[in-house]
């Protein structure tokens, strides 16, 4: 999911003020409200990104802005480079985070390729051609991809493959998603992916014997239910996004775990559970 998804409201006199973040944060959030809405959606991404970071003990070393004037309602760390050419962007960068706009993948792609340098990818909405440049950088570099970076849903998406294993056919499955209603894809992408796990699970093609259940209103950052139900009972998993800060935790984690990592394609389920895991 898109940083621009998660952010998609900003009406109704600006965002709410989240008091256990930095201070700079909370100043960049109390003045996105006289900013039109496309700027406070971008000033916002980054400042969730750049409140994790500081967090994590990790620096931002470089921001790609399409538009340059941009830098100008940003708070960046003293040095960061602030760059509308990408290529100068990479190289300045030890790992690459991008949760800008799905038309930008391939682009990425290709410049962390030419650099050398890992690749952490939260865009949403991909197509064939995106996901096959995701494809061809992870045989060049380490890529971590997932249209869902929260740690929680990694950890879900564990519990329903294993439930799926151990109950057995004779329990139908359902997925329920709620988000908010600026969301226009549904099933959402974190259903289909959940979706993925049962039919991996029970040796099927695809997550077709499934049945999802989308609604969509108000403001919900993203609720997702799994329910096994059999004539004699039934079993819920589910995760709730209370706060969407959980995606850039999630990315900032895959960023220091795929630091040194060998190239290939990966996702959030390796980065809890895979080999070497933090």
């Amino acid at each position: 999911m898109s940083i621009f998804d998660w952010l998609k409201n900003t009406s109704g006199g600006g965002p709410e003020v989240d008091v256990s973040e930095s201070s700079a944060v909370r100043d960049i959030a109390l003045r996105l409200a006289d900013l039109g809405s496309e700027k406070a959606r971008w000033t916002a991404a980054f400042a969730m990104v750049l409140a994790r970071a500081a967090r994590a003990d990790l620096d931002i070393s470089s921001v790609w802005v399409r538009d340059p004037d941009a830098a100008a309602d940003m708070a960046t760390p003293s040095g960061a480079i602030i760059s509308s050419e990408l290529d100068h962007v990479v190289e300045a960068a030890d790992v690459v985070i991008d949760f800008s706009l799905f038309e930008a993948t391939e682009q990425v792609a290709a410049a962390v390729s030419r650099h050398s340098k890992p690749l952490v990818c939260g865009v949403s909405g991909l197509a064939d051609a995106q996901l096959a440049a995701l494809e061809n950088a992870a045989q060049a570099v380490p890529v971590v991809y997932d249209r869902n970076m929260s740690q929680g849903v990694a950890v879900l998406q564990e519990l329903v493959g294993r439930a799926a294993r151990s109950l057995g056919d004779e329990f139908a499955i359902e997925i329920h998603e709620t988000h908010h209603v600026h969301k226009k894809d549904a099933p959402s992408g974190t259903a289909l992916k959940l979706g993925e796990s049962v039919a991996s699970a029970r040796n099927q093609e695809g997550a077709d014997s499934v049945h999802y259940q989308s609604e969509r209103r108000g403001e919900v950052p993203g609720d997702h239910e799994v329910i096994f139900s059999s004539p004699t009972e039934r079993l819920t998993l589910g995760h709730s996004v209370t706060t969407r800060t959980v995606f850039a935790e999630g990315a900032l984690r895959a960023a220091r775990w795929i630091s040194g990592r060998q190239p290939g394609l990966y996702d959030m389920h390796d980065v809890l559970f895979g080999e070497n895991t933090d």
